[in-house]
């Protein structure tokens, strides 16, 4: 199966149904403290990496990388999770948007937060801050992997984000993962569906295995 049509299937799962999938084969992915500018933001695509380290006293630049991230990605930027200065602004927000990027997550914060509003472009961050990272933070590496939390992101890694936070899904996993997390959605809705026709939401949960959706199995 390509990434393209798996990507487009973790594109309309929820990233709740993606943790459980993940929980069930054993991997951790979820990026903690992760949220969206807005609760309507959406994201996912392949991870496209990009790590910051403090300056070291030579002259650095704060978001050239753009001009090589193809279209469809999403942009991992790991600043350490520092939140004294911004790594992603209004200017990088408007070109991403223009060359479409599925989205921006920050092991950081943004600024210039009206512009990513405005374009609706999916920003995921710790937070907001006007300071600016230039002349306080340098380029260290693109397209090498990054920690979040102790969570570990390859470049070509799928991305899932939503109003639930950031998630991570191993290339190795996609299809595993995106299958389980396909099951839990039906299996949810059936649930709704018998508590809605007369069931008691102890019973449709028992009958369709609810408790167990998440715990960790080899299958």
């Amino acid at each position: 199966m390509s990434q393209v049509s798996i990507v487009d299937r973790i594109r309309v799962l929820p990233t709740a149904a993606l943790s459980d999938a993940l929980d069930r084969v054993g991997v951790e992915g979820a990026l903690h403290g992760l949220t969206p500018l807005a609760n309507d933001f959406r994201a996912a695509g392949p991870a496209f990496t990009v790590r910051y380290a403090p300056v070291d006293g030579t002259p650095a630049t704060v978001g050239d990388f753009l001009d090589d991230v193809p279209p469809g990605s999403v942009i991992v930027i790991d600043n350490d999770g520092r939140t004294d200065v911004t790594v992603w602004g209004g200017i990088m927000t408007e070109v991403a948007a223009h060359r479409g990027i599925a989205g921006t997550v920050i092991n950081g914060v943004c600024r210039d937060v009206s512009a990513s509003l405005r374009q609706n472009y999916p920003l995921f961050s710790r937070g907001r801050f006007m300071r600016t990272g230039k002349d306080r933070v340098r380029l260290l590496a693109v397209g090498e992997p990054v920690t979040v939390n102790g969570v570990g992101i390859r470049p070509g890694d799928l991305i899932a984000a939503d109003a639930d936070g950031v998630l991570v899904v191993p290339a190795a996993e996609a299809g595993r993962v995106t299958a389980i997390a396909e099951r839990i959605e039906q299996v949810e809705s059936d649930i709704v569906d018998a508590a809605g026709t007369g069931s008691t939401l102890r019973e449709a949960r028992t009958k369709f295995g609810y408790h167990t959706l998440q715990t960790r199995s080899e299958s």
